[in-house]
């Protein structure tokens, strides 16, 4: 992946205790905590992408949280504790996403995780509380994908990545793509972009 800057990464508060929201891959009980390490800078530049597009869905009231790379993280993680939300990334898993989606995938990943920080604290009428946790942050990471202005390539490496790497809990991929759709319309997003991206 290329360099780039370092911007910061803001996601919402969650959990008092620790939790963990949301793990894309097995592995979550293996993550050691006491291994997080700085995330790359490219990855912190895309992670940035993402939090400039979520600062447009809650404004003022998104605060600060950290981002790590972790080679124990289950592929990519949201992990609660004590009022405070960390991104975690497995930065093998990282690679092999940008290796096969670009940027986008990157994108797309991290729009899905914080799109449970979103779905923890805020509402819209459009995300139906009767939808399970996964495909609500599914319609919030199309909402971040249609704020972050992806091009047309950088979108198809979104879906892309989000339909490849779903969490074990994760409903099957044609009940994803509909919320995903919906939550890209309801934020702005051009459904003739959405177009058929994902089928």
């Amino acid at each position: 992946m290329p360099k780039r800057v370092l911007p910061v990464l803001l996601v919402l508060p969650l959990a008092a205790a620790a939790e963990v929201i949301c793990a894309l891959g097995p592995g979550a009980s293996s993550y050691n905590p006491g291994e997080d390490q700085r995330p790359t800078a490219d990855a912190m530049e895309l992670a940035g992408r993402a939090n400039t597009a979520v600062k447009t869905i809650c404004g003022t009231n998104c605060p600060i949280a950290a981002m790590f790379r972790n080679t124990t993280a289950a592929n990519a993680m949201l992990i609660a504790n004590a009022g405070e939300a960390k991104l975690v990334y497995a930065p093998k898993f990282f690679d092999s996403v940008y290796d096969a989606f670009g940027d986008g995938g990157i994108l797309g990943v991290v729009a899905h995780i914080l799109g449970h920080a979103l779905d923890n604290v805020l509402g819209a009428a459009w995300v139906k509380s009767s939808w399970p946790p996964e495909l609500r942050a599914d319609a919030w990471a199309g909402c971040t994908l249609a704020r972050a202005g992806l091009s047309p390539d950088e979108l198809e490496g979104a879906v892309g990545a989000l339909a490849k790497y779903p969490s074990p809990t994760q409903p099957v991929w044609s009940e994803r793509l509909p919320i995903l759709r919906s939550g890209f319309s309801q934020c702005g997003g051009d459904a003739a972009k959405f177009g058929a991206v994902g089928r």
